[in-house]
């Protein structure tokens, strides 16, 4: 995206949020951006598939946008056009459902009615029902549940809302998606952008479904190493989807699986995806608590990314079946109910290929904490030998915590028998609500982990005898010294320059006296 795209791309989705500031919460009005945003998406994927995959300017000499009632065969040709669409696109809008024919009447096209939010209820719930008993119904239904077009948030009358959204509607169609460049990925900025300023002003609450672009990265660079396809990558808390979304910069990914809890969320990384462009039939997102409901019981994945929430409480205890779990077994001990971090990282290892790659983001007390979580991690190491490099990150990057986190990479059927640990906790520049990763600070974590080079007060390659001597405790200082001796003091020379401030502080007291003296006033010491 060019400077001058992302300029007016992200003043306008600011106004949108503008206009809805102070009707409601940020948590509630980027439901109706996002969703918004989604809608329009699908109209405008819907009129260029007609129009230039399908020929219908050819056939009929008019554009789908266009086509009425008034041309022959309309119903036929609705028909054939709804069956390719849902083949191909999964979903299907007529002509008088599409975002661009309610900006044309909004803006009075079609005659003095502009009432537009009957229109729009009545499109985005066909979107809905047309899905029911076709092959992607899972995949948009329920997608625009959280769009409300009742709630009277929107304004009090009917009149009030339908002006509140011809307001949104307008500067969204300013907005060019440009989706026939294969190369732009406007959509996919909007949506980051959208998602990165809710959780910059949402706290902890938006920082649970959303990772940092540049840590997603370090995450997608480090499972896709060496490889140019990958036939499954997975996430299991995929909260928003922009991690498993990441790693297709990096390789060709054939199918993404991913869970997430939240409702709102689920129904934001199904969007998510589909705003990429990844075809509803290249991706599985489910609903559901990974520890407890595991919706993908057989899964053996390639690649497998997580930003888990830190230390979160489970259901460990209570739960007499999890004892007996196949993904918490080998280990010899269940995660405390406390902190579910070794929860995830066995569920994950249970999920992951003999010759997969698996990074998740942690909080860095799973690095030392005891008891249960240092059997656990012991298991891992000595009796596995799973744990494949320990990355330490600067403090402040998510949104909602400024603690510091760190990266830890698994294999399965590692070449090394010793663990790289690097200290990028010094790689970082500030921002205005957070620190940030540059490029280059990218780049030499990557390089650094590719190469497992072992660089003075920045990474170590510790051997298993080592991580003995050290109990099992990973705590990153105790491998990668960041000590920085201070230069020695030379005394004489401090001596030296004591005595001359002194000589010159004398000077200028004897010359403060006389001009003291001069003016017949008392000397101030």
């Amino acid at each position: 995206m060019s400077d001058e795209q992302k300029r007016i791309l992200e003043r306008e989705l600011w106004n949108i949020a503008d206009l809805l500031r102070g009707k409601m919460n940020a948590d509630e009005y980027k439901n109706y951006i996002l969703g918004f945003i989604f809608y329009k998406y699908l109209s405008e994927k819907q009129e260029i598939y007609v129009n230039e995959e399908l020929g219908l300017v050819e056939e009929v000499g008019v554009d789908y946008l266009n086509l009425n009632k008034n041309i022959e065969n309309y119903d036929e040709l609705i028909k054939e056009i709804e069956e390719a669409s849902f083949e191909s696109l999964g979903f299907f809008l007529k002509p008088n459902e599409l975002f661009n024919y309610l900006v044309k009447k909004a803006n009075g096209e079609f005659g003095s009615d502009t009432f537009i939010l009957e229109d729009l209820q009545n499109a985005l719930k066909a979107i809905e029902n047309r899905v029911f008993g076709r092959e992607s119904e899972e995949d948009f239904i329920g997608l625009f549940e959280d769009v409300d077009l009742t709630s009277p948030k929107l304004g009090k009358t009917e009149n009030d809302k339908n002006a509140l959204i011809v307001d949104i509607f307008k500067s969204l169609s300013k907005i060019d998606f440009d989706i026939n460049n294969p190369k732009s990925d406007i959509l996919g900025d909007a949506y980051e952008y959208l998602i990165g300023e809710f959780a910059a002003g949402a706290g902890k609450k938006g920082g649970e479904f959303y990772t940092p672009a540049q840590v997603s990265k370090i995450l997608a660079q480090i499972v896709t190493l060496g490889k140019d396809k990958i036939k499954s990558v997975y996430d299991p808390t995929c909260g928003s989807g922009s991690l498993l979304i990441r790693t297709k910069d990096y390789a060709k990914i054939s199918h993404f699986y991913g869970q997430e809890l939240n409702r709102t969320t689920y129904n934001l990384a199904r969007m998510n995806m589909l705003l990429h462009g990844i075809h509803y039939k290249d991706f599985t997102i489910r609903q559901g608590d990974t520890l407890t409901d595991d919706k993908f019981p057989d899964l053996e994945a390639e690649a497998i990314v997580a930003n888990p929430p830190f230390s979160a409480k489970w259901k460990s205890k209570d739960d007499p079946t999890l004892a007996n779990d196949e993904r918490f077994i080998p280990y010899g001990a269940l995660a405390p109910k406390s902190a579910a971090d070794y929860a995830f990282v066995t569920h994950m290892l249970h999920h992951l290929a003999d010759d997969g790659v698996m990074a998740i983001v942690l909080p860095h007390g799973v690095l030392f904490r005891g008891g249960a979580e240092e059997k656990i991690r012991r298991a891992i190491i000595e009796k596995f030998n799973y744990l494949d490099a320990v990355i330490g990150l600067a403090p402040n990057l998510f949104y909602g915590t400024s603690i510091p986190a760190c990266v830890l990479v698994f294999k399965k059927c590692r070449e090394n028998d010793d663990i790289l640990f690097i200290d990028a906790s010094k790689l970082y520049e500030k921002g205005k609500n957070q620190n940030y990763l540059k490029e280059e600070h990218i780049n030499k974590i990557i390089q650094t982990y590719a190469n497992r080079e072992e660089i003075d007060k920045f990474s170590h390659r510790a051997s298993l005898e080592e991580i003995k001597e050290n109990d099992f405790n990973l705590n990153i200082p105790r491998y990668v010294d960041t000590f920085e001796e201070e230069e020695p003091v030379d005394i004489a020379e401090v001596a030296k320059e004591i005595k001359e401030l002194n000589k010159k502080e004398q000077e200028i007291d004897e010359k403060i006296e006389k001009f003291c003296e001069e003016l017949q006033i008392d000397t101030p010491f």
